[in-house]
């Protein structure tokens, strides 16, 4: 059969720079979405060409420079890539292929078979990668061939991740099928049923200190062999879909610290917040205060949901005196803002959400669009506090060796070992559920 690669450069142009935004597009909806195939078995509409190349450095072309470079890329995937009895086979050589479209929260499904000595790999939100390999080539088990296909291989040595749990490949000749759960940089990835991922950090290649983009393209790496691709399948993960699948992984340990029905347990301003009927702490709006746990903590971690309305702000007191501000009395206040809101245009940027206030600014745009829900762990360990944000680790820091602060107003709490978990009001309606701490040792 022969190939017909889509033809629409100046949406590939567009869709290349939505491949790595900064504000977090998800599907809003909570029931299961359906799967839509990503190879239709005759042609490569809705894909283009695009090699190892760095997509912020792509994103800071002109969009001249941008065409340019994908109607090059796209020629050159034409002459390296063909379909084949419903199967999209590659050489081994030439530019790699791109979905046209972006994912933020995904399921991903695919089939795939390789010769000996070939070496390819899936990017994942324009990422490298799921590693695939020959497990048999010995001159590369240095590199960690002999363990097998199906991990991250470009995470950090070490990392979760970095190597596969098993080794999951078939012989040569047979099809491989690949398994993905991605929701934020948190990757889960299953290699013929067996899990050679568990929920790991999956590093951003092209930026080490950032966390993935919140949105990206998928891509089929070609590299030193022929591989062929069937049954790809994408399904979006809603807000609700993507919240469970993180808060129910590793959760052991954690202990609830709210009943869903009263404020039991809580002391502070219990009068300024209350329980609603769904079950959440709402702080009531034109109200505020310190809402804290009656328990005090050394080293733990945190998980919640959190919803924000328009203009919202509200803080985690992280390690709190029971009075005083816990932007300065405590540990810490995380912030808990509606970033995006005009209002909110100039501030600091150690104001942000998930920032240690007035001492670490968080990385942004990784919050869910306000009126959904958004999952966050923050994890505190001696001086160090770091914020994961819908499966992306937005803030990373030490606060003994922060020496620089906002308008120069010392932060004496910074360095309290132990103290109260909560919530520092701010008049506006912010909502909490599912709330537990696990005591860290």
């Amino acid at each position: 059969m022969n190939l017909h690669l889509n033809q629409r450069l100046p949406l590939c142009v567009a869709l290349c720079l939505a491949a790595f935004t900064t504000s977090y597009a998800q599907d809003a909806t909570d029931t299961q979405s359906e799967w839509t195939k990503l190879f239709n078995g005759e042609d490569l509409t809705g894909w283009h060409g695009q090699p190892h190349f760095d997509p912020y450095k792509l994103a800071e072309l002109s969009e001249e420079e941008r065409a340019s470079k994908i109607e090059e890329w796209t020629a050159d995937a034409k002459s390296h890539w063909s379909v084949e009895n419903g199967e999209l086979v590659n050489d081994g050589h030439g530019a790699y292929l791109t979905t046209d479209e972006t994912y933020s929260d995904y399921e991903l499904k695919l089939e795939y078979r390789t010769v000996a000595k070939a070496d390819s790999g899936i990017y994942l939100k324009g990422t490298p990668q799921v590693q695939i390999w020959d497990t048999t080539d010995e001159g590369k088990f240095n590199l960690g061939a002999n363990l097998g296909s199906g991990a991250l291989w470009n995470n950090s040595p070490g990392a979760a991740g970095k190597d596969p749990l098993v080794l999951a490949d078939k012989p040569f000749g047979e099809w491989n099928t690949v398994h993905v759960i991605q929701v934020g940089s948190r990757t889960s990835v299953w290699l013929n049923g067996k899990q050679t991922v568990d929920h790991a950090i999956m590093e951003n290649y092209w930026r080490r200190g950032e966390p993935l983009p919140a949105s990206g393209p998928i891509q089929l790496q070609t590299h030193g062999g022929e591989i062929r691709w069937r049954n790809l399948a994408v399904r979006p993960l809603g807000t609700e879909e993507a919240n469970t699948f993180l808060a129910e992984s590793h959760n052991d340990g954690f202990v609830s610290v709210f009943d869903g029905k009263t404020l039991d347990g809580w002391i502070g301003a219990v009068d300024d917040y209350e329980v609603t009927e769904a079950g959440t702490i709402q702080c009531q709006k034109g109200r505020g205060g310190n809402l804290l746990t009656e328990k005090e903590y050394s080293d733990f971690s945190v998980r919640l949901m959190f919803r924000l309305p328009a203009r919202g702000n509200n803080g985690l007191a992280i390690r709190a005196p029971k009075q005083g501000n816990p932007a300065y009395a405590a540990m810490t206040e995380l912030q808990v803002l509606d970033n995006d809101h005009p209002a909110y245009a100039k501030l600091d940027e150690r104001q942000y959400h998930g920032s240690a206030y007035g001492m670490a600014a968080a990385k942004r745009g990784y919050l869910r669009p306000v009126g959904e829900w958004n999952f966050q762990q923050v994890t505190v360990i001696g001086p160090t506090i770091r914020v994961e944000l819908n499966g992306n680790v937005i803030l990373d820091t030490d606060v003994s060796k922060i020496d620089d602060y906002m308008a120069d107003s010392a932060h004496p709490g910074k360095t309290r070992t132990s103290g109260h978990f909560g919530f520092a009001g701010h008049s506006d309606p912010v909502e909490f559920k599912a709330i537990s701490i696990r005591e860290e040792k």
